[in-house]
């Protein structure tokens, strides 16, 4: 069974989409009555169809319990690999129609959608994104579950990772075409870049090149980026060099000479991530915020029939990057779209198991860009709060407390350190005690994955 809300437009358009392919058919309507019995006429004399109407009496699709319907119905496995489709419509959460998905399929908007109350426009048309869309989500990690049962916690605080939805590139962004330059700016502020390519052939689905080939996709948004990049490292180049020559600044030449072998690289078509800098000079690129030093995971959005071995497109995108050291996963976002239409946990799992999934792709994403950002997890537990910190590799003790409260830092003494393993061996931080494997850390410990921490300090 499909249900629609509403009788114009849109809504009218499912309900006879789904009545051609056979479905049942039951719909919402507010006031117009009339237009309600025409459409159940039309149905019971063109597909012979008897369709459920439902007058609401509210200015607007009752949101609470269509969602209820909708996610009842899509328990059935039968009618998602029967109807479910890809087409691109905008329309209301409420009015959304089971198994029905509305695709842009060259953005990450999906992740923004599972994560978020308010939906985010997904339209089968370039830009339909303008303003960043801004998705905070928790980090998958079973650990932190374990820990909050053990430590009989009263509440259990898990760590974030922000996404944010930028507006598609298109060829000739980094002088302006499409909407190149907001584009451009909004990606200078991120840490990482998540490339979502199209791997799937949908005749319903248009693509802004017309035909469907993700490495030629790549590279139109890698030479864009380098050009943008090179634009600045030129620009830098010149004043540095009057600086060199006049001695204003004390590191010009070592910075002029850094900036000339990224120009080189640039100009010979490759990203500034392929590029292996010291520490010192790696600090000086971070200061020039260049857009194509910045880690990338490629996320190849395919059909639901290839997102566990992929197919031609996905294999020749990993053929593509192999040399940039660069992750790569695979996604169905019309999967993870119904998936996030699931609040209750228990149909969560029974709906992946019915598409033969052990986990949300979105949760492989977020641990994937988890991972591209060098960041890692400490924990602190007690019978109030077990919570999740986040930290970058090879932070060290006084720091990793400072992330706390800057107090923790500026009074530092010690860290008591228990690894996750030893407390979930002896199942208490007392039992950890008496065993002897509670560790006294100073200032020059390097905080590991996966550590509880404990810190003393005095201000």
């Amino acid at each position: 069974m499909v249900l629609s809300g509403g009788t114009k437009g849109i809504g009218k358009a499912i309900i006879y989409e789904f009545a051609k392919n056979g479905a049942d058919v039951a719909f919402t309507y507010n006031s117009n009555e009339e237009e309600a019995k025409s459409i159940e006429s039309d149905l019971m004399s063109q597909f012979g169809i008897k369709a459920k109407t439902y007058k609401l009496n509210i200015l607007e699709p009752n949101e609470i319990v269509t969602k209820v319907i909708i996610r009842d119905f899509s328990k059935k496995k039968g009618f998602y690999e029967k109807f479910r489709i890809r087409n691109a419509i905008d329309y209301p959460l409420a009015g959304v129609a089971v198994g029905f998905y509305k695709d842009n399929p060259n953005k990450i908007n999906i992740v923004l959608n599972a994560v978020e109350s308010k939906p985010v426009l997904m339209e089968n048309y370039p830009f339909c994104t303008i303003e960043p869309n801004i998705g905070i989500v928790a980090v998958p990690d079973n650990r932190l579950k374990r820990l909050g049962k053990m430590s009989k916690s009263e509440q259990v605080v898990g760590t974030v990772i922000e996404f944010v939805d930028i507006a598609g590139l298109v060829k000739g962004a980094s002088e302006g075409e499409g909407l190149g330059n907001k584009f451009l700016a909004n990606i200078n502020e991120t840490d990482a870049i998540i490339h979502v390519l199209r791997c799937f052939d949908d005749e319903n689905i248009t693509h802004v090149d017309t035909t469907i080939n993700p490495v030629r996709d790549k590279e139109i948004i890698d030479t864009e980026l380098q050009l943008k990049d090179l634009e600045m490292v030129e620009n830098r180049l010149s004043k540095l060099k009057k600086q060199a020559v006049t001695g204003k600044q004390a590191d010009a030449l070592a910075r002029v000479k850094l900036l000339e072998q990224i120009q080189a690289t640039l100009e010979m078509g490759k990203s500034v991530r392929t590029l292996n800098f010291s520490d010192e000079e790696q600090k000086i690129v971070n200061e020039f915020q260049l857009l194509t030093a910045k880690p990338v995971l490629y996320v190849c959005n395919v059909d639901s029939a290839s997102v566990k071995n992929g197919n031609a497109y996905t294999k020749a995108v990993e053929t593509f990057v192999k040399d940039e050291g660069a992750e790569m996963i695979l996604l169905d976002a019309a999967t993870e779209s119904d998936l996030a239409e699931f609040d209750d946990y228990e149909e969560k799992l029974m709906f992946l198991e019915e598409m033969g999934l052990e986990e949300p792709a979105l949760n492989r994403l977020i641990t994937s860009a988890y991972k591209l950002l060098d960041l890692q997890t400490y924990f602190t537990a007690g019978p109030k709060e077990v919570k999740a910190w986040t930290f970058k590799r090879g932070t060290k003790a006084p720091q990793a407390a400072g992330i706390i409260h800057s107090d923790f830092e500026k009074g530092f003494i010690r860290a008591e350190v228990i690894k996750y393993d030893d407390y979930v061996h002896y199942g208490s931080e007392q039992a950890c005690r008496e065993a002897g494997k509670i560790a006294v850390e100073g200032k020059d410990y390097v905080v590991q994955d996966g550590d509880i921490m404990h810190f003393r300090f005095n201000v």
